[in-house]
């Protein structure tokens, strides 16, 4: 008879992606392996080839719980009169403490096989289609040639901001927010 799974499976799954997202972030994917991995988390080889196949599966799940949380935040923000502002505010909160994933996301997407990088690359998607949603809320007759280039700067804004922000000086994670919004409904003026 086939066991079943130990009540603390999802907990100890979300540790090893924590755990492997900074060791992969760091080491970079390619120069990665299971076994540093595995040491990264303080559990054995054996443990973690008990949860994934290997390093692509591992990849695959820390990107997938990263973009489910960001697609489920941005979903929740209601739409109406200041959507974008709080959208962004939203985006920005749910990257606090995912800068390995986020990484990940931005570096390593790309090394995985199709069959993982497909679902992951319809959850990118998605969070895009609902930035823009935010966006024509904002300005609904922008041209549709525009709307991508709008939608992908202001994701160029947001991506970045764990290279250089350091927490706790200067401008707060939602002060950031404010200030990308002001840029975008002012402009320079505005900021």
């Amino acid at each position: 008879m086939p066991r079943g799974l130990a009540r603390d499976h999802d907990a100890k799954r979300a540790a090893l992606r924590r755990g492997a997202a900074v060791y992969f972030a760091q080491a970079g994917f390619d120069r990665a392996s299971m076994a540093g991995a595995a040491k990264a988390c303080g559990v054995s080889k054996a443990l973690i080839y008990h949860y994934y196949d290997g390093k692509e599966e591992l990849l695959a799940d820390i990107l997938g719980a990263h973009l489910a949380a960001l697609v489920a935040e941005a979903e929740a923000v209601p739409g109406g009169p200041g959507h974008l502002r709080r959208l962004i505010g939203a985006i920005l909160q749910a990257y606090r403490d995912a800068d390995a994933a986020h990484k990940l996301q931005l570096e390593a997407l790309e090394r995985l096989p199709e069959a993982l990088r497909a679902p992951l690359l319809e959850a990118q998607r998605s969070l895009l289609a609902l930035m823009e949603a935010a966006v024509l809320e904002e300005v609904p007759d922008l041209p549709r040639a525009r709307r991508r280039p709008v939608v992908m700067s202001i994701f160029g804004m947001l991506n970045w901001h764990y290279m250089w922000h350091k927490p706790g000086r200067g401008l707060s994670r939602a002060g950031y927010g404010d200030l990308v919004a002001d840029l975008l409904s002012g402009g320079l003026g505005k900021v």
